[in-house]
């Protein structure tokens, strides 16, 4: 096991000025302070939104059932593409709704559908059913494309943090069970290995830790030994990436999971898949969300916009 690094001297500045008066990590995170931590999320106030964008919730009869929230522009017209997203949380916290600001500004910037998935969290629910949640809702948006009036050969898939770990199982499973195609993948900062062996998932991430991470994964894959992870579950253990749909994948330079996410792009890149990679020097985990302000965190808006619109518009 390599050797816990601290890494703030390494912070942009700006970055560690903004976390600094945020005060925000996750380094308590354990059974006892989960329901605290979720409680004290829930009752942050709601980021404003604009009134351009229409946002419909709509129930996937499934068993459970599971939320979708559909978010589109009031001014559209036709079929639109569609990007169907899933949230961040490390497995264990978040809603859909809070990706609600994000399609705020995508809907009407990117001339796009948006669909949410309010998937079940761990540890109440552990693999396999977030990520059959998240297939469900994705079924049900193929199944609904005509009535939605989106674009069925234009939907692509993505999610940020645990949500683009999802999504990266998501895209292994839908490419092997062949029923739903997928047009792209984008993964920002993606939580993709359990195994925590590589060199930067031990750096003392100052919003996620190494013993959250450790906490995400251990109440996602509970009763599941090491060797019977499966992939869809852990996407880093992939060992056949062929066939898997043009992927963007985004990542702070000083984030744990910047090795896992590395090598993952480097992979799909000799898996002969369309890749693009993104590392944003002396950035930490989340610091597009939770430093939005920042130099850096801008460069990655204008990064993955820039590539989700040319991907919205090749098909």
């Amino acid at each position: 096991m390599h050797k816990p690094r601290d890494i703030s001297p390494l912070l942009d500045l700006e970055i560690m000025q903004a976390l600094a008066a945020l005060n925000f990590r996750f380094d308590t995170l354990s059974h006892a302070t989960l329901p605290r931590i979720r409680a004290a999320r829930a009752a942050l106030p709601p980021v404003a939104l604009s009134d351009l964008v229409e946002r419909v919730d709509h129930v996937v009869p499934e068993r459970p059932p599971v939320q979708v929230r559909v978010h589109r522009a009031k001014a559209a017209s036709g079929k639109l593409p569609c990007i169907y997203w899933m949230h961040g949380g490390g497995l264990v916290l978040g809603t859909n709704r809070i990706d609600d600001p994000r399609f705020d500004r995508w809907c009407p910037r990117l001339d796009c559908a948006g669909v949410s998935v309010d998937y079940a969290l761990a540890p109440e629910a552990p693999y396999p059913q977030p990520l059959e949640d998240c297939y469900a809702g994705l079924r049900w948006l193929y199944q609904n494309a005509e009535s939605l009036n989106i674009d069925a050969a234009r939907i692509g898939i993505g999610g940020s943090s645990a949500g683009a770990g999802l999504a990266a199982g998501l895209a292994l499973l839908a490419r092997d069970r062949a029923e739903l195609p997928i047009a792209f993948q984008a993964l920002i900062y993606p939580m993709i290995d359990d195994r925590q062996i590589t060199f930067s998932s031990q750096w003392n991430d100052p919003v996620w830790p190494p013993q959250a991470n450790r906490f995400g994964w251990d109440c996602y894959l509970r009763d599941l030994g090491d060797a019977a992870v499966p992939v869809y579950a852990a996407a880093a253990r992939a060992t056949n990436l062929e066939g898997l749909p043009p992927t963007f994948i985004c990542v702070g330079a000083l984030d744990g999971f910047s090795d896992e996410d590395i090598d993952y792009a480097t992979r799909l890149r000799h898996a002969g898949v369309p890749t693009e990679l993104h590392v944003y020097p002396g950035a930490p985990h989340g610091f597009d969300a939770l430093t939005p302000n920042t130099a850096i965190a801008k460069q990655g808006a204008r990064d993955l916009e820039a590539w989700l619109s040319t991907q919205l518009r090749e098909r």
